[in-house]
C-alpha cells in the first residue's frame, strides 16, 4: 500500500516516525531553508516524473550558504536520495517532495553560527494547489515582501514564510483565492509562493529580481516555453500595480501552483475575466513537458518507478 516516507538523520523511515524535539532551532527561530518538488504522475509512462530535481537541490544548496547551514551532500546525493525515498513510496499519483536543511542543534537564542546542522525530505501525495482550469482571483496585499536587506530573497527560508502565510491569510478571509504582495516600493513582487507574470501588448513580463523575488525555477521554465514555443518575448522589470489592472493576461508559476492563470485582481477583471489565449498555450505546453509528453524537454523531468512492495529501510549518504 503507498505510505509517505522521509529521509530523515540518515534513514528512510515512515513519516510519522520522523520527528524532531521542540528545543529544535529550527522550530523555535525558523533557521532552516527548504524547496517544493512536483512529482507529476504519468499514467503511459508508469512513472512519476520529478520536475527539475537537479535545479531545486542546486537551490536549496544556495539558500544553505546564504544561512550558514551546512549541507554536505552534493546535488547527485540529493537527487539521489529524493529518488529512492519516492520509489520506495509507492505513490502512482502526483506527489510533492519537501526537502529542508535546517539547524537541528538544540539551542536557546537567535544565532547562525555554532549550531549543528541537518538534513531531512519528505513526500506527500499532492493535487492542484490552486485552480489550473477556471482560473483564480488575487488581492493585493496589505503585507508588503519583506525585503532582501531583512531576510534573504534569493533564500527559501522557513521563517520567511510568515509573511507570506499572513498574505494569503487575509486574502482568503476576504474572499479570493491568492495574494499578491508588492515591495516597500509599492511594486509588484510576488504571491504568497508564486512569481507573477503578465502578458502586454504580446510580451511576457515579470517583475525584476531586484523587488525582491525569488529566482523562480518554473518561471524559468516558462519564460523557455513562450520564447522557444510561441516566439514571444520575456521582459523582466519593475511591475506597478496598476499594471495588474490594465494587462492583458495574468498568471502565477511555482511548484505548487504549476501555472495557474489570474483572471481578477482586486474585483477587477483582468481581461476578458477569463484564461487567456497565451496562458492557455502556456498552460497545455508546460503540462505536456513535465508529463514527459514532449521529448523536447526530456531533461526536464527525472523519472521515478514506485515500488511494487516497499522495500528496505536504510540508504547511505
Amino acid at each position: 500500500m503507498p505510505t509517505s516516507y522521509a529521509y530523515f538523520q540518515k534513514r528512510i523511515v515512515p513519516l510519522e516516525e520522523a520527528r524532531l524535539p521542540v528545543m529544535t532551532h529550527a522550530f523555535l527561530y525558523g533557521t532552516g531553508v527548504f524547496e517544493g518538488i512536483r512529482g507529476n504522475w504519468s499514467e503511459e509512462r508508469g512513472e512519476v516524473l520529478l520536475f527539475r530535481p537537479r535545479e531545486h537541490f542546486e537551490r536549496i544548496r544556495m539558500s544553505a550558504q546564504i544561512l550558514k547551514i551546512g549541507l554536505p551532500l552534493t546535488v547527485d546525493e540529493l537527487t539521489d536520495i529524493c529518488v529512492q525515498v519516492v520509489a520506495r513510496c509507492g505513490f502512482r499519483e502526483d506527489v510533492y517532495i519537501r526537502p529542508i536543511a535546517y539547524k537541528s542543534g538544540e539551542v536557546i537564542g537567535p544565532k547562525m553560527h555554532d549550531v549543528e546542522d541537518d538534513y531531512l525530505m519528505f513526500v506527500l501525495p499532492f493535487g492542484n494547489y490552486l485552480d489550473v482550469e477556471a482560473g483564480i482571483r488575487c488581492q493585493t496585499s496589505s503585507w508588503r515582501r519583506v525585503p532582501d536587506t531583512s531576510i534573504p530573497a534569493r533564500a527559501k527560508v522557513t521563517g520567511l514564510y510568515v509573511n507570506s502565510a499572513l498574505a494569503k491569510t487575509e486574502a482568503m478571509e476576504n474572499g479570493f483565492d491568492e495574494a499578491i504582495m508588492l515591495n516597500d516600493d509599492g511594486h509588484v513582487s510576488e504571491g504568497s509562493g508564486e512569481n507573477v507574470v503578465i502578458i502586454r501588448h504580446g510580451r511576457l513580463i515579470t517583475p525584476a529580481r531586484s523587488d525582491n523575488v525569488l529566482e523562480g525555477i518554473t518561471l524559468a521554465s516558462v519564460a523557455r516555453l513562450a520564447e522557444d514555443e510561441l516566439g514571444l518575448e520575456v521582459i523582466e522589470r519593475t511591475v506597478d500595480r496598476s499594471e495588474l489592472y490594465v494587462a492583458d493576461e495574468c498568471f502565477l508559476t511555482g511548484t505548487a501552483a504549476h501555472l495557474s492563470p489570474v483572471v481578477e485582481v482586486d474585483r477587477r477583471k483582468v481581461g476578458a475575466g477569463a484564461i487567456g489565449p497565451v496562458t492557455k498555450k502556456l498552460q497545455a505546453l508546460f503540462f505536456d513537458a513535465i508529463r514527459g509528453r514532449n521529448p523536447k524537454y526530456a531533461d526536464w523531468v527525472t523519472p521515478v518507478t514506485p515500488a511494487a512492495e516497499p522495500a528496505a529501510a536504510r540508504i547511505k549518504a
